[in-house]
């Protein structure tokens, strides 16, 4: 990912990561009716391209903070009822069903995966990749075009081969999430969550001077729609509370064309906007510090991707970023990249 112009500072960093993922029929292998377990271990290196471009969102959704190798998931499901539920128990990555759509899952940028002001919540972030952390999630399906889920996780994410480590206490709470949808054409689904142990607002104190105790939450709106045999468009909201981090709502809109070309039935074209609205509180204690912060981030991105052979997609990608971190002293980024993906 190479920052043309613009953010903090130009230049380029490469990202990579390495999955090794097997899944396993209990039933078949041991005869545990309707059981499986996945298991997905991962190792990351390279650079930050974000701390070049500066951005809330994230512009490669493969950076992480340290090099390293790591269980990335590890879970057992147990299905009942004709398959119509299930119960998954382990290490889990939230951003794989809760809050996704398909349509919107080949950008690069982070902010079109979970949306930023839930990834960042609570006092240690979500789990999702890299660190997932222990959870339950239980889904059930009334219908073939309506479903409900609800999970519990450990809400200071962690797993064999991070540091600290993963967590089985529960000490800093859980994260409590939970999504309602339907799914026929296209699908629209609202979701929940909300914390259970509070955190410090970011500005507000008490007579003391320490700061007040906040319950962080939000609520979710997300939808997609063919247009058409090739093309979905899709559109996101997410609010939350706004007390305890720097992101009060973020949105997301954009077009998939899957094929993008008729002569090329692999490749998909895809553009979207995304963008985060910063909290007040944030932005007074940037004017205390003297720095003079905008309402809003605003990430544009356009990203093509095509299967060169059996085992080899390459995906370039174009991202122009307005007003990085709301912070008005920044100029506005240009990135571009490529991503190549490789399967074994």
């Amino acid at each position: 990912m190479d920052v043309m112009r613009g953010g903090v500072r130009k230049g380029a960093e490469h990202l990579d990561a390495l999955t090794l993922s097997a899944d396993l029929d209990l039933e078949r292998a041991m005869g545990w009716r309707g059981a499986s377990a996945h298991v997905d271990l991962l190792n990351t290196s390279g650079g930050a391209a974000n701390e070049r471009a500066g951005t809330l969102q994230g512009v490669d959704s493969l950076e992480v903070g340290a090099q390293r190798g790591q269980v990335y998931q590890a879970w057992i499901q147990q299905n009942f009822a004709a398959d119509r539920g299930s119960l998954l128990v382990g290490l889990y990555d939230v951003s794989g069903e809760f809050g996704a759509l398909d349509s919107a899952s080949y950008f690069m940028s982070a902010g079109f995966g979970m949306a930023p002001d839930l990834a960042g919540s609570g006092r240690n972030g979500v789990a999702a990749y890299p660190a997932t952390a222990l959870a339950a999630r239980l889904s059930w399906a009334p219908t073939e075009t309506t479903y409900v889920q609800a999970a519990v996780v450990d809400a200071r994410p962690g797993a064999p081969g991070l540091e600290p480590g993963l967590d089985t206490s529960f000490d800093d709470g859980s994260l409590l999430i939970a999504e309602a949808g339907w799914t026929g054409a296209g699908k629209i689904a609202v979701g929940g969550w909300s914390h259970s142990r509070r955190a410090d607002d970011q500005r507000e104190t008490d007579a003391l001077g320490a700061p007040l105790q906040r319950r962080a939450q939000g609520v979710y709106l997300i939808g997609e729609q063919p247009l058409g045999e090739r093309a979905t468009a899709f559109a996101k909201l997410s609010v939350s509370d706004g007390d305890t981090q720097a992101i009060k709502a973020t949105w997301q809109a954009g077009l998939q064309v899957q094929p993008a070309l008729a002569s090329r039935p692999n490749s998909t074209l895809a553009f979207g906007v995304s963008q985060v609205r910063l909290a007040d509180g944030h932005r007074a204690n940037g004017a205390d510090a003297g720095q003079d912060l905008a309402k809003a981030e605003t990430l544009v991105e356009l990203t093509w991707s095509d299967q060169l052979t059996d085992k080899v997609r390459i995906q370039p990608d174009l991202q122009y970023v307005r007003r990085p971190s709301g912070d008005r002293a920044l100029k506005d980024a240009v990135i571009a990249g490529v991503r190549i993906q490789v399967a074994f």
